[in-house]
């Protein structure tokens, strides 16, 4: 199924493991390109059996050409393909076409301004404009075959663009939004240098989706649903195709927020979608009894929904005498691509980590995988949702983890700091609406800290624990800033939870954004 649809994307972006790559493609597509992240050793594979892609991008990445042994005349023989070379990709063009590459003895990081070079001109962009640069290796002799478009504040070659073919070379990373114009360079190689055409749109990301869907047939699927954007938004679709063949199982597994289950209760009356609810409360309290290590606790929650789950989709397949073939999840590109092990894929890039949405449940039950979002972004599965016509507030909910508050509660998780952050959440919530803040942040919630502190409740001493308040702003959850909100609603907040919840009398604000931290506590 995959092949059908990959090999129609215009654009391939070669990753050679900068932390950047989906960015490349997530603004090619918000340009209106299609495109996809591809190994080399991919590349080099589909370009032998014949494919061509109508662009080419090669990614920054953390190597050096000094080491990098690959013979890459199968891709740059090509002399009618349009190349973009990003860092480490222009650094490749260079070595290639005879010009001199250097080990960086300055190198630069960070924002650095940029200055075309006089004749050359890029649409929208003035003659100087900062960029976010992440290099160390240069090139210090430009191929003769190239011209010097962008030099650098400190005089370093930054663009360069070949005489003759449609190759473009960038010191710098367009993709990322600290580099001013950055959209503007990409359409330039996109529009003027290649010549490509828009091809991608919210019709064309609903036709492949449920193009994958439909190739299902008949067959009965169940989904592990959860009520977020992405689970919500796969069931939906695959309704619109399988209908009545669509089974939805909701496990609450005791580690929810109030809004979670108001939630699932909207979704089970004003939609047509069959939800069952799984009570499993209990279950994940014993599992989770006595754990305190991040890792230990994720593993047990895991392991206890896999149990839970398969249990009661046997129970059902008996009373019901009926088999699932598929398990249908909301997986998006972002956990394909993370998910991706660079010595079975041939990929430059390390693996992040390996995502729950592939992999667990169906070898164990012998299910095949449906996922019809798997080469979307999350916030084009929010414009499939609204073309799906889903309530504006359901497809725009804030993101929540699957192991739910189970890592918004630092130590042991008991049923007392539960019911903390369930309650201090639901403040936080209640604020976020009543003060018109919860469309300016992209994620917000509490985190649990067993840490006494010294505090004054009524005429009395209290010696007791803490509430975090973390809200953040992203597009995707790579990166993400924390949110400066106005002191009035801070305030209100933290007024409300110390006097609120029970057992806390102190309220903290997390100020550090990604990377350095991550955005969950655990």
């Amino acid at each position: 199924m995959e092949e059908v649809f990959q090999s129609v994307r215009q654009i391939w972006i070669v990753d050679f493991g900068s932390q950047y790559t989906q960015l490349i493609t997530r603004k090619s597509r918000e340009l209106g390109y299609s495109s996809e992240i591809i190994t080399l050793d991919e590349c080099f594979s589909r370009l032998s059996s014949g494919q061509k892609p109508k662009a080419l991008v090669l990614s920054g990445g953390p190597q050096s050409v000094f080491t990098d042994e690959n013979d890459y005349a199968p891709i740059f023989n090509l002399k009618e393909l349009p190349i973009l070379g990003i860092c480490y990709g222009m650094q490749l063009l260079g070595k290639y076409f005879s010009g001199v590459v250097e080990k960086g003895i300055i190198g630069e990081y960070g924002h650095a301004k940029m200055t075309l070079t006089p004749g050359f001109k890029i649409a929208d962009c003035p003659s100087t404009f900062n960029v976010w640069m992440s290099h160390s290796d240069h090139i210090s002799k430009v191929p003769a075959e190239f011209d010097v478009v962008l030099k650098s504040h400190n005089g370093l070659v930054a663009g360069i663009q070949h005489k003759t073919r449609k190759i473009l070379g960038l010191q710098f990373h367009p993709e990322v939004e600290h580099s001013e114009y950055g959209k503007e360079i990409l359409s330039h190689f996109y529009a003027d240098i290649a010549s490509l055409k828009p091809d991608w749109t919210e019709t064309q990301m609903i036709r492949e989706a449920q193009g994958l869907v439909e190739k299902i047939g008949d067959a009965k699927v169940l989904c592990a649903f959860s009520g977020g954007v992405d689970s919500l938004v796969a069931a939906s679709l695959a309704h619109q195709v399988i209908g009545e063949n669509l089974y939805c199982f909701f496990v609450d597994n005791g580690l929810l927020r109030p809004q979670d289950y108001g939630h699932m209760k909207t979704l089970q009356k004003e939609t047509a979608l069959n939800i069952e609810v799984i009570d499993a409360k209990e279950d994940f309290y014993l599992a989770l009894k006595g754990l305190e290590e991040p890792e230990a606790k994720r593993k047990a929650i895991g392991r206890t929904f896999i149990e839970v789950f398969e249990k009661k989709v046997k129970q059902f397949q008996s009373e019901h005498q009926i088999h699932f073939d598929y398990l249908l999840q909301g997986t998006l590109y972002p956990d394909v691509i993370e998910s991706l092990s660079p010595h079975q894929q041939g990929g430059k890039s390390v693996t992040i980590k390996s995502h729950h949405n592939v992999g667990g449940l169906p070898e164990r039950m012998k299910l095949k995988l449906l996922e019809p979002l798997r080469f979307l972004f999350k916030d084009e599965v929010r414009k499939l949702g609204v073309e799906l016509n889903l309530k504006p507030e359901w497809v725009h909910r804030h993101p929540f983890p699957g192991p739910g508050i189970g890592i918004r509660i630092m130590g042991e998780i008991n049923p007392e700091r539960i019911a903390r952050v369930q309650q201090s959440d639901q403040i936080l919530f209640e604020e976020l609406h009543a003060q018109d803040q919860y469309k300016a942040v992209w994620q917000a919630f509490t985190v649990y800290l067993p840490v006494k502190t010294v505090g004054v409740k009524g005429d009395g001493r209290a010696y007791e624990d803490v509430i975090c308040l973390r809200l953040v702003n992203s597009s995707d959850g790579m990166t993400a800033t924390w949110s400066d909100l106005p002191h009035q609603f801070l305030s209100s907040v933290s007024s409300r939870i110390t006097n609120e919840v029970s057992g806390i009398t102190r309220v903290v604000y997390d100020i550090t954004s990604k990377p350095p931290g991550t955005i969950e506590w655990e």
